[in-house]
């Protein structure tokens, strides 16, 4: 079976067919195509097997990756999936938008010369195939509980603890103000990046399992709102998993002209046409207008994509920093330069131009200095460096921050850190609230997707043993 392997000698690396730039920029569906069975098994054969795995060690979930390679190369894929899925509540979604080059091909052994192993593309693959032959199976208790966890949020750290605690046979029900299972992997992310259908096939697993998702119902003192209160007292534990949603806000004079937007708005409206909710015409749409995209990281290169998509005049992003130092992934950098967007590199939005609507944005020019405390280069302005760009519309793609939960929920006995996020005893996952739990980026602030997967799974196997722990505490009572 190892013959098979350790072929990126004499094997390229290949990614999977990319649909042409004029082609994709026309509509919302995945850029990349599917491996070819032959494809995947070359590709998967490149893995060189090496004694420390670093892309295991550098994948948050710890992903036997090896493993699964090296059983995709011998075409036995539903043993593959069977390997993949153990560690990945989600697997499918993990090899769609996970930045790979920054984890796992990212820490690949073979030598840069040779070019890593696509370790997304095969995952992505193996689990699209085993949902095609119907290998994904809801994983079903062996013995049912009473004992039930309330869980706030049905984003991906959310989802992840719902799967592992409905295996351990507990009662789950999810509450989530929105009307779609997903969070922002429904409303935040692109469908060109993944599409709708990947998500609410994984929906339907959850609720084979017996998971119970009350949608559209919102948490706190609002009306048809239910009470944090309330939520303890009908469950015998539970989890906050609610993300971050609070957009980071940029001053400055203009700073509250119409046409400036957020970006999770800006997403949101365009997730929802895609899924066919009705909005008001021109809302939020970039039809025939110059956009500025302001922010560097994964969310700004969503939404300059975005905007190309919906037919914009011109899209431009500003970084106040250089190509090298973009937080971003490389390849949606990539993806969006072939796409048509223009990148103005080492720009600081200083002020925004117009009467009552945005004009233009006044930027700075900006240079890279020395390294600051944490290594990396520190900028400061150019002399003399202001211009102007124009335009019609400017989303803030500047990254999210916590709500504040504690006053939204009257619950002050919920710490949260200096920065927003609760605090967590980091073993056990619990607040200061007993029997409350924190999972996800509401506990580490915005991070990525796979790291709120990691973060679902080990709270749920916490709040396993606190429940287990307490019912045998009560009853020796």
């Amino acid at each position: 079976m190892t013959a098979k392997m350790l072929s990126f000698v004499s094997v390229p690396q290949a990614q999977p067919p990319k649909r042409l730039a004029d082609e994709r920029r026309k509509d919302f569906d995945e850029i990349y195509k599917e491996f070819s069975p032959e494809q995947a098994a070359t590709q998967a054969s490149r893995c060189s097997q090496c004694g420390v795995p670093f892309c295991s060690i550098r994948c948050p979930l710890g992903n036997n990756i090896p493993d699964w390679l090296m059983l995709a190369a011998d075409g036995r894929l539903e043993e593959a999936y069977s390997v993949s899925q153990a560690t990945n509540s989600f697997p499918e979604i993990c090899g769609r938008i996970c930045p790979q080059d920054r984890l796992c091909e990212g820490n690949c052994v073979i030598e840069k010369d040779f070019d890593s192993v696509t370790i997304g593309a095969v995952e992505r693959y193996i689990t699209d195939t085993a949902f095609e032959n119907g290998w994904v199976k809801p994983v079903m208790p062996v013995v049912e509980l009473e004992s039930s966890v309330g869980i706030i949020g049905a984003g991906p750290a959310g989802l992840a603890a719902a799967e592992r605690l409905r295996a351990s046979g507990h009662q789950v029900h999810v509450y989530d103000r929105h009307d779609r299972v997903g969070g922002l992997l429904i409303y935040g992310i692109p469908g060109f990046k993944l599409e709708k259908d990947i998500v609410l096939r994984r929906q339907k697993v959850l609720e084979e399992q017996g998971v119970v998702f009350h949608l559209g119902q919102g948490v706190g003192a609002g009306e048809g709102e239910i009470a944090f209160e309330e939520l303890r007292k009908k469950h015998d534990a539970v989890l906050v998993a609610t993300g971050v949603y609070k957009s980071r806000e940029i001053g400055g004079p203009g700073s509250g002209l119409g046409g400036i937007v957020r970006a999770l708005d800006y997403l949101t409206a365009s997730n929802r046409r895609s899924l066919g909710d009705a909005l008001p015409e021109g809302e939020l749409d970039a039809a025939g207008k110059d956009v500025v995209v302001i922010g560097g990281g994964d969310t700004a290169m969503d939404c300059v994509r975005t905007a190309i998509r919906q037919g914009a005049k011109s899209v431009k992003c500003l970084y106040r920093r250089d190509k090298a130092n973009m937080p971003g992934s490389v390849r949606e950098v990539k993806n969006a330069e072939e796409e048509g967007v223009e990148f103005v590199w080492l720009a600081a939005p200083e002020s925004f131009l117009g009467d009552t609507t945005v004009t233009g944005v006044r930027a700075q020019k900006m240079r890279l200095g020395l390294p600051d405390g944490s290594g990396r280069q520190s900028i400061e302005a150019e002399p003399d460096g202001l211009f102007t760009v124009h335009a019609d519309m400017v989303i803030k793609a500047l990254g999210f921050d916590p709500e504040p939960l504690p006053e939204l929920w009257k619950a002050d006995d919920l710490k949260t850190s200096r920065w927003g996020t609760l605090q967590v005893d980091r073993v056990s996952f619990e607040t200061s609230v007993p029997g409350v739990f924190a999972a996800g980026d509401i506990v580490r602030g915005a991070s990525l997707v796979v790291w709120a997967i990691r973060d679902g799974r080990d709270a749920a196997a916490q709040i396993d043993q606190w429940i287990v722990a307490r019912s045998s505490s009560l009853a020796a009572e």
